[in-house]
């Protein structure tokens, strides 16, 4: 099982980003997909979670302004980030939580950087 996460970058607060996990050796489309975030000195946080049926979950910080996706076509979920601010600033991890075992899988993680 391998997660390839892609899309981070520097960016000015206001702009947009969209990440995306592309999964290999197992399918978002029977499992939860999900995105989390790590920020220097602080305990990683939920950003969102797909479940297989496609209904998501927002960590409060991000409703409104992120929006998950996925393809299942692609076995790839998106993070569409918009307005985004300073302490969004975050190393985001691509995760997927098998359903009936609920093992992990993770992504190595791509760096977000919001300047003011």
């Amino acid at each position: 099982v391998q997660l390839q996460a892609s899309g981070g970058g520097l960016v000015q607060a206001g702009w947009s980003l969209r990440l995306s996990c592309a999964a290999s050796g197992i399918a978002f489309a029977a499992n939860y997909g999900g995105w989390y975030r790590q920020a220097p000195g602080k305990q990683r946080e939920l950003v969102a979670i797909i479940r297989p049926s496609g209904f998501t979950v927002y960590g409060e910080s991000v409703k409104g302004r992120f929006i998950i996706s996925k393809d299942n076509a692609k076995n790839t979920v998106y993070l569409q980030m918009n307005s985004l601010k300073p302490e969004d600033t975050a190393v985001y991890y691509c995760n997927l939580k098998h359903s009936p075992s609920l093992v992990d899988y993770w992504g190595q993680g791509t760096q977000v950087t919001v300047s003011s």
